[in-house]
């Protein structure tokens, strides 16, 4: 098998390029990726497997450089020859900013981008099987409160709380469109925070807004809102072994389920174990949090309900020397309270039907334990200006 690898940096894509790298079925591993020259490239790469200490196989893992904006995209993978062994193609490439000011980039990278390598596949002599990572939650914001199945996604008349989740929607669209549904494998994780395994996780997405969320205390969200969240090893080994499985469904989801769901008052409980010196956990109702962001401005009323929480405007006063900080960090973490607020839950029995090797997988609230260290060193102004 010789797999065509998108994404292979990215915070999913280097966990999948390790786990397929240790795959004996897996003869090469083309992983296309932005650089300026192929020296750069394999860096990059082996920066990947460096971080785990992972081996990294030089004759088993190819570069291939290129640029999801780039117009001539398609003609430039047809031209390359070397491609056309290519049987498998996983796409984990995305732009997955939430951030409204990179809208455009977004629509581009996960949509125009995605087309491009769907024109480019449409050619390959060998392809079997196009493995798309999209998403759960594209299912959109007005589902709440209840189990999500897979068939009730894509749904064109869903709404969405970002552009992303938009164009994830739209991404699936644009393979049924080019693609015939026996080449079509579409995978939808479900939230994906840090690491099960006693490591480093290879990014801070998601835990970023934990970090911050620990650093406020005074949370504006429902607390008993259900939560689906799994670990990044866990989803690319359940990514990567779907390619070999006799698989009876096109679509599966890659949750925790309702066994394994979690809450933010259950992860709130496993943080305050860890950071005992700031205040205790308080969740407020949502309505709060146009007042925490008028403190921060200096223009809280007398009268604002939120003056009976002094201890935490203490505390705000005392961490944020500067009351702009704290609105930065609520600009970045806004639209992760409003997935918090949905209480999704998404169906994870058809992966466990279909892939015997996989297993329920841990809550968040019981695995985020091993990220404590390396949430305490996040620099959570960076990760709300560069979302």
């Amino acid at each position: 098998m010789n797999i065509f690898l998108t994404g292979a940096t990215g915070f999913v894509g280097g966990e999948l390029l390790v786990n397929l790298s240790k795959r004996k079925e897996i003869d090469k591993i083309y992983c296309f990726l932005r650089a300026f020259s192929e020296d750069e490239a394999i860096i990059k790469l082996e920066n990947i497997f460096r971080i785990h200490h992972d081996h990294f196989d030089e004759k088993k893992i190819i570069p291939v450089m290129g640029n999801l904006f780039d117009e001539h995209l398609t003609d430039i993978l047809i031209a390359n020859k070397m491609l056309n062994d290519v049987d498998v193609i996983i796409h984990s490439a995305a732009n997955t900013s939430f951030s409204k000011i990179y809208d455009d980039m977004v629509e581009k990278a996960n949509m125009g981008g995605l087309e491009k390598i769907l024109l480019w596949a449409k050619q390959l002599p060998h392809l079997q099987t196009f493995e798309y990572i999209g998403t759960a939650t594209i299912c959109g914001k007005d589902i709440k409160n209840r189990l999500v199945f897979e068939d009730e996604s894509p749904n064109l008349a869903a709404s969405h709380l970002v552009k992303y989740t938009f164009t994830k929607m739209h991404g699936e669209l644009l393979i049924q469109k080019h693609l015939p549904t026996e080449k079509i494998l579409i995978v939808r994780p479900s939230i994906i925070m840090g690491d099960s395994r006693p490591v480093v996780p290879r990014s801070p997405v998601i835990l970023w807004a934990v970090a911050t969320i620990n650093h406020l205390r005074f949370i504006p969200v429902n607390e008993n809102a259900k939560l689906d969240m799994i670990p990044v090893d866990y989803a690319a080994e359940a990514i990567v072994s779907l390619l070999f499985v006799k698989r009876n469904h096109k679509v599966y989801h890659i949750s925790s389920g309702k066994d394994a769901c979690t809450t933010s008052l259950k992860i709130s409980k496993a943080l305050e174990e860890y950071f005992t010196e700031p205040p205790p956990f308080h969740f407020a109702n949502k309505s709060l949090l146009n007042q925490v962001k008028q403190w921060s401005k200096n223009k809280l009323h007398d009268d604002s309900e939120l003056h009976k929480f002094p201890q935490y405007l203490e505390y705000w006063k005392h961490t944020f020397e500067d009351p702009s900080a704290l609105r930065i960090l609520l600009a970045g973490l806004d639209p992760y309270l409003g997935f918090v607020e949905l209480g999704q839950v998404f169906d994870n029995s058809r992966l466990l039907q279909d892939v015997p090797t996989i297993k329920q997988s841990l809550p968040a609230d019981v695995y985020i334990k091993n990220s404590m260290e390396y949430i305490e060193k996040i620099d959570l102004l960076e990760g709300a200006l560069n979302p």
